[in-house]
């Protein structure tokens, strides 16, 4: 049988497939697209990743690492259907490429290595997956692998993942000796030549040797899908069999609920297992017309349902922005309706309208023209200027704003400058660019420092952004560790501080006289009262006073970093019929502030962090190690799907380099998010070793 090349596609929301590939990296998710595209038709040259010639892997730096960064799409035609494809990343740094793919896929292939079975990002992918709702079905790949076994690979599925495997084949022959499967539901064997990659299988009856073998996982397939589907229980029970067609339609309902996945095996890198896989994907996997009918928010904040109709209002979610040769490119999945070279479109959230110049068909980085998208479409358009990933196009008289794909909280920081002062603007829109492209990235400019912050979700994601800076748009950058951001407050201050501030040089003189007391606050604020009776301080002198305090506030006596957490009460003051003025007071504010901080118990603060890092148990302890190492104070530790989350406080200085720490002790299984929680004071060990500001 060869392969079914290019048939003939209908428009129908029924006949099309919208399907993300979901792995570990180095799983073969890549070149698993790459042998999908070949033997559907729509390249006539297999790439190969180590070689850098793979369609979906075509940025220079995925072909210089080996891995895919870059969530890319694309699309062929299988038994009639349209298959509209993403190849997600592999590496936890590009988590977030996954999520965003995630929110406009229908369902998913879960790729799993044969010789290590479930790996740690492929819980993470599945656990994304499990929020989003798609259904998954799995491919054991890389069978002809020494060491490969497809019942161990199977039975961490189960145990990793917590699903009922559903396993549709049986290998014939192990490692390298692997050149086919039996079909155990239609009871026949699929064999791929030695030596013939290209021609497709041959059918043939069960080899006698696993005819035993077969009819047994047969028998408990039949088992497995009775006790989960009410039908086909029934009719196990009258017939003490299932027939395929059962267990077909069992099989598909089964996967659409998430109450099991189907299990099938082969080799990609021989192209053995990929026509299976592409019929598993049309029989068990649903169509756009299948799926419920997008919710979204109207004007009056109302919620509507558009279906996935082409003749209903247009509706689409644009869930990636990439910046090419061709134009700017907005990639769109189409819930609803019928979009249109040239019409109009309306961003629902801010009410602006745009033009679509051209809609295009994407085969990673080359685009095929169309005239139109239908309900059920991925596309890609050119022509919109505003649109961000995130963002829903509606037609103009029909606004609907559909939930958008959530952004994950980076957990990494660098300071990064231009090598050259008359680069600084360029960098600047580089990183506008990088942060239009990627929402995971944030860019932010630290008001005290004056560095240029960028973060993202591990180091290997901010090294990537980095080079995409130097070699996209020229650009030499310096990358630096971010600084901290200490603060200094009073433990214990002083009352009834007098001072004169008195300036004589000719002229108008300065003549002020303040007394204050400064003593401690809890919160890490500044406050400001005045208790002067009977008109020694007029008020506008007061106001003088407290901007002078201020002012003294930017630079405290310990490092030079700024002063909080204290109260400043002006208790008695006097003026001078010329020479006072407010600048006078504004001066003596300054100048006796600093003098009571130098006279006052100081104590120096650093910013904490609440880290929350997920694990598998079998690493706590070596993750409390390490947080201890970094003067973490662990505050809760639970149980979640089999891992454990630890939450501990830890010094905001003390996490650089953690998340490359975090995946080599954990075997890459652990991640971590964090968000503010206030200030700690530092302890005299580690203050002393700090500079100053």
């Amino acid at each position: 049988m060869r392969a079914n090349r290019q048939p003939r596609t209908t428009s129908s929301p029924t006949a099309v497939r919208n399907l993300g590939i979901l792995a570990h990296v180095d799983a073969g998710k890549t070149t698993i697209t790459e042998r999908i595209l070949f033997t559907t038709g729509a390249i006539h040259k297999r790439g190969e990743v180590h070689h850098g010639t793979t369609v979906t892997d075509y940025d220079p730096q995925e072909r210089d690492r080996g891995i895919t960064i870059f969530a890319a799409a694309v699309s062929c035609a299988w038994g009639g259907h349209r298959v509209n494809l993403i190849d997600t990343p592999g590496h936890v740094d590009f988590s977030d490429e996954v999520e965003r793919s995630l929110r406009v896929l229908d369902g998913a292939v879960a790729v799993f290595d044969a010789v290590a079975g479930v790996e740690p990002q492929s819980e993470t992918v599945w656990r994304q997956a499990d929020r989003h709702g798609v259904p998954r079905v799995a491919f054991v790949n890389k069978l002809d692998r020494a060491g490969a076994d497809l019942d161990t690979a199977v039975a961490s599925i189960r145990e990793r993942l917590g699903v009922v495997p559903l396993v549709v084949q049986l290998p014939i022959g192990a490692e390298d000796s692997f050149s086919g499967v039996v079909d155990l539901l239609a009871m026949r064997s699929l064999h791929w030549r030695t030596g013939s990659d290209t021609d497709g299988y041959q059918e043939g009856p069960v080899p006698e040797a696993l005819r035993e073998e077969a009819v047994r996982r047969r028998r408990l397939l039949e088992e497995t899908v009775a006790e989960l589907h009410a039908d086909a229980l029934e009719e196990f029970c009258s017939a003490s069999a299932l027939t395929e067609r059962t267990l077909v339609r069992a099989l598909r309902e089964l996967t659409l609920r998430g109450d099991g996945v189907v299990v099938l095996c082969g080799s990609a890198y021989r192209n053995r297992g990929i026509e299976p896989l592409l019929d598993a994907v049309l029989a068990y996997l649903p169509s756009p017309a299948d799926m419920p009918a997008v919710r979204g928010l109207v004007a009056d904040g109302a919620e509507q349902e558009r279906a996935p109709d082409p003749a209903e209002p247009f509706t689409a979610l644009a869930f990636k922005v990439t910046a090419t040769a061709t134009g700017r490119l907005t990639y769109l999945r189409v819930y609803a309706g019928t979009l249109r070279k040239g019409a109009t479109v309306l961003d629902a959230a801010t009410g602006r309208t745009e033009r679509v110049g051209r809609i295009l068909r994407v085969q990673a980085d080359r685009h095929e023209e169309r005239e139109e998208a239908v309900a059920g479409d991925i596309v890609a358009v050119i022509g919109l200027k505003a649109a961000r990933a995130g963002t829903t196009l509606c037609a103009p008289g029909a606004p609907l704003v559909l939930e958008p794909p959530s952004v994950a909280e980076p957990v990494v920081s660098v300071a990064v400058e231009a090598r050259r002062g008359s680069d600084t603007g360029r960098l600047s829109a580089a990183l506008a660019r990088l942060a239009e492209e990627d929402p995971s990235l944030v860019v932010r400019s630290d008001a005290e420092s004056g560095q240029t912050v960028l973060s993202g979700m591990g180091e290997l994601h901010l090294e990537v952004a980095v080079e995409k800076i130097r070699s996209g748009h020229g650009v030499e950058v310096v990358v630096g560790r971010p600084q901290v951001s200490y603060r200094e407050t009073v433990v214990r201050g002083v009352s009834g501080l007098v001072h004169r501030h008195v300036k004589q040089d000719g002229g108008a003189g300065q003549f002020a006289h303040v007394v204050f007391d400064v003593e401690p606050l809890e919160e890490p604020c500044f406050e400001f009262r005045s208790t002067v009776v009977g008109g020694r301080v007029p008020q506008e002198y007061a106001r003088a006073v407290e901007a002078g305090c201020r002012d003294a506030l930017a630079e405290g006596p310990l490092g030079g970093f700024p002063v909080t957490g204290l109260r400043v009460t002006l208790t008695d003051g006097a003026t001078h019929s010329k020479d006072s003025s407010e600048m006078a007071f504004r001066a003596a504010g300054r100048f006796g502030l600093r003098e009571a901080l130098r006279l006052s118990t100081m104590e120096l603060l650093e910013p904490l962090v609440e880290v929350t890092v997920t694990v598998p148990e079998d690493g706590v302890g070596g993750v409390l190690g390490d947080l201890a190492a970094r003067r973490g104070r662990v505050s809760g530790s639970t149980a979640e799907a089999g891992a454990a989350v630890i939450t501990a406080a830890v010094p905001l200085a003390e996490l650089f380099g953690y998340a490359s720490r975090l995946r080599g002790r954990t075997q890459g299984r652990g991640t971590f998010t964090t968000r503010p929680a206030g200030l700690a004071p530092v302890p005299a060990s580690v203050a002393g070793a700090l500079p100053a500001r």
